[in-house]
């Protein structure tokens, strides 16, 4: 794993941080942030875990910058913002129109709209920092990227027009694929109509499920990387080479997603209708769809004791919990440990040779 400390410039904007006023301009790389309620909480906290302020989002944002900046490099990435912290209310942002003058776009055409939108690369840490000023807590990247390099440079880069376009582009091919393992089993202690919340039963059942999944991609010859979600779930990465559309990628997840609820169906549920989920864990094999998303690693979450959605290395999952991550605690674990998905993105695998996945369904 490489360690990474932060450079001079992150050094240089924690030092501004400490001393700021509730409000001050920021200078970073050169660019001038403006920032305010500094010290205005966005998490409450939860038992013996601290709640955190805008402050600590930004220092938190800053010494994470070298470990989140590969996977947010070229791709398109939309947030969701709290305002007035997770306990209120909250709304995704795609579009950004205009965006300040040291952040870059990509125009890309929505099916939806029917027409051609502004989105947001991060590429810069006054990027992020002007996100985080914004209670853009939550950071949601594509799956895919804009840059065809090094495995797809004969993808077309034109984005804009018609769909048909976008499909025929680099933004149609993933690098990897999502199998999305969110558990639907209440501690008791919801609301009526809330989601689960994290509790440690429901963390065992999807570990183990976690386990097998990797058990059974590695019979295929197939290498995964974890992470928590940062809140109840886990999530599984499988970097690929890029010759399979999202169609493609989808029909693989699928095939997975299928097996194992046939091998644990009292466990295991693809079932869209939520009140036919209860007591199962969910496989989303539907996030891998162009557009769609997860929380990139190393985002914020919404959950009370700010935690973070962290990578790791499987021969930590059966002794970590989703709290022990927050944005008080992972700069300095990654700082003095490394970063578990330090190779993800160079581990690409060729499933058309390996599954014969052109055909996938």
């Amino acid at each position: 794993m490489t360690k990474r400390r932060p450079a001079a410039a992150a050094r240089d904007v924690l030092d501004q941080l400490a001393e700021a006023e509730e409000r001050t301009t920021l200078t970073v790389d050169g660019h001038e942030l403006p920032v305010s309620s500094l010290d205005k909480p966005l998490w409450p906290g939860q038992g013996r875990r601290k709640g955190a302020t805008k402050r600590d989002l930004l220092r938190y944002l800053t010494r994470v910058w070298p470990f989140i900046r590969p996977h947010l490099a070229d791709r398109p990435i939309f947030v969701t913002r709290f305002p007035n912290g997770v306990t209120g209310k909250s709304f995704f942002q795609k579009h950004w129109e205009p965006a300040p003058p040291f952040a870059r776009t990509v125009k890309i055409h929505s099916a939806v709209n029917d027409r051609d939108g502004d989105y947001l690369l991060c590429d810069n840490l006054a990027t992020l920092l002007w996100l985080g000023q914004m209670a853009g807590l939550e950071l949601h990247g594509w799956f895919s990227r804009t840059n065809p390099e090094p495995d797809a440079t004969g993808r077309s880069r034109k984005f804009t027009g018609s769909e048909a376009a976008l499909e025929r582009s680099i933004l149609n091919y993933p690098d990897f694929i999502v199998f999305d393992l969110d558990p639907y089993l209440y501690s008791g202690r919801e609301g009526h109509g809330e989601e689960p919340e994290l509790h440690r039963r429901a963390f065992v059942r999807v570990r183990s499920l976690a386990l097998r999944i990797r058990e059974i991609l590695e019979g295929l010859g197939l290498v995964t990387f974890i992470k928590t979600s940062g809140r109840t779930g886990l999530h599984l990465y499988l970097p690929i080479v890029r010759d399979l559309d999202f169609d493609a990628a989808r029909g693989v997840a699928e095939t997975i997603a299928r097996h194992v609820r046939q091998e644990r169906p009292k466990e295991v549920t693809i079932e869209w209708a939520v009140r036919r989920r209860t007591g199962k864990i969910f496989f989303d094999y539907n996030q891998n769809s162009r557009g769609k998303s997860l929380a990139v690693p190393y985002s914020p979450r919404r959950h009370p004791a700010a935690t973070v959605s962290m990578p790791l290395a499987w021969d930590e999952i059966e002794r970590v919990y989703p709290t022990d991550f927050t944005i008080h605690t992972a700069p300095d674990l990654l700082e003095r440990e490394g970063d578990a998905w330090d190779e993800m993105l160079d581990a690409r695998q060729d499933l058309a040779q390996v599954l014969g996945a052109e055909s996938a369904p």
